[in-house]
């Protein structure tokens, strides 16, 4: 039986999503306790993406099957029984053998957040201590240059190879804080985002709110096609994937 899963996760003790010898990974926790499930047997998961060490979802999906007969509440339960506490499964349903997790996805957003403010070790895991002012406004204009359809190469990983960089990001967000004028969330929805991508676009938002560029820079580091040409990768603690959609 093919089965679809929704699950949560807190990164910050783990070595990314995916599966890797010697070292705790998300994947790893939960295809350990499947198998434990499925009498021993091994169980592969296929997910919509992985996420980097240190980054949180709220939302991930992922799909597998298992060779043993169990609905899909019962098997939320015995996993949630068994997984970690920083691992919760959300939601499992049913789904036909031609549903993939991955290559049926149509979006996905994401979130950062940072802190300008204080340093804060209570949050330290899961918002951005950055702790100066940033100039917002300029965020903002610089976040309406990245929406549309647009040759991400400035903004993956210098060394990543691929035949296409092209990706759209259909809508951005800057949203503060109501409680804790300190504190900023940046959201990205787009059909697609390569490796490190949402990192380096918001390690460059940063120099923007620094002064360092201009909002309208954000044009020329695109076109450039270059990695050396945007700026920092920001730090993975403030990322989340908040959600898939299909």
């Amino acid at each position: 039986m093919k089965y679809f899963m929704t699950f949560s996760y807190d990164g910050s003790k783990y070595k990314g999503y995916q599966k890797q010898p010697r070292v705790k990974t998300i994947q790893g926790e939960i295809e350990k306790i499947l198998k434990t499930i499925n009498n021993n047997e091994k169980v592969s998961i296929s997910a919509s993406g992985r996420t980097d060490a240190g980054v949180h979802a709220f939302n991930q999906r992922a799909h597998f099957e298992m060779s043993i007969q169990i609905t899909p509440e019962k098997l939320k339960h015995a996993m949630n029984s068994l997984l970690p506490k920083d691992i919760y499964v959300k939601n499992i349903e049913e789904v036909n053998d031609t549903f993939h997790a991955r290559f049926n996805v149509k979006a996905k957003e994401y979130l950062y957040k940072i802190n300008m403010g204080e340093y804060d070790p209570i949050e330290k895991d899961y918002v951005y201590q950055y702790g100066k002012k940033l100039d917002i406004v300029e965020i903002e204009r610089a976040l309406k240059y990245l929406e549309g359809t647009h040759d991400f190469k400035s903004f993956t990983k210098a060394d990543e190879e691929k035949e296409d960089y092209v990706r759209t990001i259909v809508q951005t967000n800057l949203i503060r804080d109501v409680k804790n004028v300190n504190k900023i969330t940046i959201s990205f929805l787009g059909t697609g985002f390569l490796r490190y991508m949402v990192r380096n676009i918001v390690g460059t938002l940063i120099e923007i709110g620094e002064g360092k560029y201009r909002s309208e820079d954000i044009i020329k580091i695109i076109d450039a096609k270059d990695r050396r040409k945007a700026g920092i990768t920001a730090n993975p603690e403030g990322l989340y994937l908040k959600d898939v959609f299909y």
